[in-house]
């Protein structure tokens, strides 16, 4: 019996050690969110896609099993034909690969084709806690789309966005509106009426008079 106490007493000794230690632990880990992280999609092949083959250069949703998105993190397409990349967050829009009958603002349209560097680098930030969707918008009936240039994610919360994505733009500048213009009231007279009622000339009499005189003058010398 003493034997079987023993063990019992050492067996709750590491019942309760275990218990202290093991929340230690799990709030060491937690305690720090992850890093931001730039993720280029498809890892070293890239955002391509293979016309000889008609098939994407990797199984993109694969490459999306294998890593871990947090609010604030990057996803850094690298296309070599700078193809076209569709974010939205309706799973209709991603199953029909065609962004077209979406009119809401749950779909975007990142176009490298401005871009200098070559191959172009699309960077698109993660803004959006939940279900992301993308996809190719290149090809004739959306042909890329159909064949493998597509993956979904699921955007965890992390660090939160950072001040650089949490700020929303400034409104676009508007021309402010001319101020209106306010009639005179009636009988009211400007400056240069008041000035000829208190017998000053308006504008151009001046001349008027300078022509009587000489009107006058030739028609005395032609008497």
């Amino acid at each position: 019996m003493a034997r079987m106490a023993v063990t019992v007493t050492a067996a709750i000794l590491a019942v309760i050690l275990s218990a202290v230690s093991s929340p230690m632990t799990v709030v060491a880990d937690n305690s720090t969110p992850p890093p931001y992280v730039n993720h280029t999609v498809g890892g070293a092949a890239g955002w391509i896609f293979n016309v000889s083959s008609n098939i994407s250069a990797v199984n993109f949703s694969d490459w999306a099993k294998s890593q871990s998105f947090f609010l604030g993190d990057y996803l850094i397409f690298k296309t070599g034909t700078a193809l076209p990349v569709i974010q939205t967050y309706n799973v209709t829009t991603y199953a029909r690969c065609n962004a077209d009958d979406d009119n809401g603002n749950e779909t975007y349209v990142y176009d490298g084709s401005a871009s200098d560097a070559s191959p172009a680098v699309i960077p698109v930030p993660l803004t959006v806690e939940g279900d992301n969707y993308y996809f190719s918008g290149a090809g004739d009936d959306r042909f890329q789309c159909s064949h493998g240039m597509r993956f979904h994610i699921v955007v965890q919360h992390g660090r939160g966005l950072p001040p650089s994505l949490s700020q929303p733009p400034p409104p676009p500048y508007t021309e402010p509106p001319s101020p209106p213009v306010t009639p005179a009231p009636p009988g009211a007279g400007t400056g240069q009426e008041e000035s000829f009622y208190n017998g000053g000339g308006r504008r151009g009499v001046g001349v008027w008079v300078k022509f009587s005189g000489f009107f006058f003058g030739v028609l005395l010398l032609m008497v």
